[in-house]
């Protein structure tokens, strides 16, 4: 198992894994589209932003979203925050989402970020437990506003 920075080859199997989801199959996912192209084209080409997808001989059977937030809180240190993360479902209870994850957070680690974040789903409670055994704290109450 290998975890590297996706690219424009393994997009249909990210879309394939964000949409294999009890809530991606609610959402619109498509096929690839150019929507699609240019969200992945502002993502490779950011060096803030990293698509990265674990890789099993060839196979995507995970991915997630890092960015990397510059701010001035906590006297100027940069944050990760991590998104979309994703394990096939015939992979799932294997014990991937957690590699995915301390890689992840050992990735911020040395690039010297003070902390990790992420939102999850208030209906996820799987994952909720799943965040607290790597030792993520519910510190904050997120709020969205959906904007189309």
């Amino acid at each position: 198992m290998i975890f590297r920075e996706g690219t424009r080859a393994d997009l249909p199997a990210v879309i394939g894994l964000l949409a294999d989801d009890v809530l991606g199959k609610a959402r619109d996912f498509a096929e690839v589209d150019d929507a699609y192209e240019r969200a992945f084209a502002a993502i490779d080409a950011d060096p803030r932003n990293q698509l990265i997808v674990a890789d099993d001989a060839g196979e995507i059977v995970g991915c997630f979203q890092i960015t990397y937030i510059p701010g001035l809180g906590r006297h100027g240190a940069e944050r990760s925050l991590i998104e979309a993360v994703r394990v096939r479902s015939d992979r799932r209870g294997q014990g991937l989402g957690a590699l995915m994850m301390r890689w992840a957070i050992d990735q911020a680690r040395a690039r010297g970020c003070a902390m990790v974040q992420l939102t999850t789903d208030k209906s996820r409670h799987d994952a909720h437990r799943f965040y607290e055994r790597l030792g993520f704290v519910a510190s904050h109450e997120g709020m969205k506003l959906s904007l189309n």
